[in-house]
């Protein structure tokens, strides 16, 4: 799933190859991936794209007092081409949910892959009028520990949870949530609301690299790369069964429905690996 360093790094991109063109025309290959009708995608269609930006996960695109705004969900991607087949495509064929042609014949496709569709379209005057914005919680690079005990206060959930709530915090998906609570020493079983000073100390610190580095790291790298350039940066995430980077521990894993997470016992847990139900099931 693109997090807050990769759809910062499609905004830069964006800014640095769409801003100051104009849209030529927009195709929808699938329909279930719009979201609003007024104004029309039409709307936009003649008008130059003037900025591009970020809201949590979600991506930006200013045409000229409009917003094109894109949630790209688990599965969706931003995929830039500097020269777009000019023939429409066929709807509901392939990955392709929307196309931008800009005027010097560039663009780009909005894709998700696989059967569960959650990539979202909007075209709105007012990025909060999209509903997941509107309750979007405090960024997480705005976040210092004082801002982020205002934000878990009273939250009773497990911080893994509470961090990937984008109405507490906007931004940290699954994949930095694990690279940040690895960071800050933390279990991620601790009761968000219940950390202590020090914890929100070294939570907040840890927000602040962990996301940092990563928007470093990502942006000025082509969409093409961008996933491969997460990859590369993670210690923990999606490493189960490999040494610990810092202590050489083996990552364990918490397996869920549709997800999985990862951590560290040396540097995490004192020693002890986490209860895993699902995989305890499996193992017997």
């Amino acid at each position: 799933m693109p997090e807050l360093p990769e759809v910062e790094a499609l905004a830069h991109h964006l800014r640095e190859h769409a801003v100051g063109k104009f849209i030529e025309r927009i195709d929808v290959a699938a329909i279930s991936a719009i979201k609003t009708f007024d104004p029309p995608f039409t709307a936009l269609q003649g008008v130059s794209v003037t900025g591009a930006g970020r809201h949590g996960k979600f991506l930006d695109l200013d045409v000229d007092g409009l917003h094109l705004v894109v949630h790209l969900a688990r599965a969706g991607w931003l995929r830039w081409n500097d020269e777009l087949p000019k023939a429409p495509p066929r709807p509901g064929r392939g990955p392709l949910a929307v196309r931008v042609h800009l005027d010097d014949g560039s663009g780009f496709d909005l894709t998700e892959a696989g059967t569960k569709k959650g990539l979202a379209v909007y075209v709105v005057r007012d990025p909060q009028e999209v509903p997941g914005i509107a309750r979007l919680g405090p960024d997480a690079l705005s976040l210092d520990a004082a801002g982020l005990k205002a934000a878990l206060a009273g939250q009773a959930g497990r911080i893994k949870n509470t961090l990937t709530d984008q109405r507490v915090i906007a931004g940290i998906g699954n994949a930095y949530s694990d690279e940040i609570l690895h960071a800050a020493k933390l279990s991620p079983f601790k009761i968000a609301g219940k950390l202590t000073d020090d914890e929100l100390e070294a939570l907040a610190a840890a927000i602040i690299e962990i996301e940092s580095d990563a928007v470093a790291r990502s942006v000025g790298q082509q969409a093409a790369t961008l996933k491969a350039e997460k990859r590369s940066g993670l210690r923990v995430h999606a490493r189960t069964g490999l040494p610990c980077p810092v202590c050489g521990d083996t990552i364990a894993e918490i397996s869920l429905a549709d997800k999985s997470y990862q951590y560290c016992p040396t540097c995490q847990t004192g020693g002890k690996k986490l209860n895993d139900r699902r995989m305890d099931r499996l193992l017997k």
